[in-house]
């Protein structure tokens, strides 16, 4: 597991409890929906109630799409790795930031921090998206 992947997993597993977690990993490498009769064999040691509670919990948070066939009911992600992490960054983020603009810089300050710390060529990552953003601004309010 690389040190990008840990992080995603870990971040994974604040949100979501460490079952969700591998139940979501196990959908995301599947081409198909699966019911839980699909998933089970997956996870030795966890009752087929809980695993479909599990998936129950995951589709009431918007996570999962899921279609009935039959009897069963059929899961598959509603939103690929990628687009997960992206939307729980952006939530995080509107979360964490206050509406008073003095209490933002500190916040802003360690998230350039962190990035910094952990590569400096994401430093570029990060301006040049800052300049795009500012950019595409200027551009709207020309209009």
């Amino acid at each position: 597991m690389t040190d990008r992947s840990r992080i995603i997993r870990s971040h994974l597993d604040t949100i979501f409890g460490p079952l969700e977690s591998r139940v979501l990993d196990m959908l995301w490498a599947r081409s198909s929906a699966a019911c839980v009769r699909d998933l089970q064999p997956s996870f030795p040691g966890v009752a087929y109630t809980t695993l479909m509670t599990t998936l129950d919990r995951l589709f009431r948070k918007g996570v999962l799409r899921r279609a009935k066939t039959g009897r069963a009911f059929f899961y598959e992600p509603q939103f690929s790795q990628n687009e997960l992490r992206t939307q729980l960054a952006g939530s995080t983020f509107a979360t964490m930031l206050p509406g008073d603009t003095s209490a933002v810089r500190p916040i802003l300050s360690q998230f350039v921090d962190a990035v910094g710390d952990r590569d400096l060529g994401l430093l570029d990552d990060l301006e040049a998206l800052v300049r795009a953003r500012r950019d595409e601004l200027e551009k709207q309010g020309a209009k």
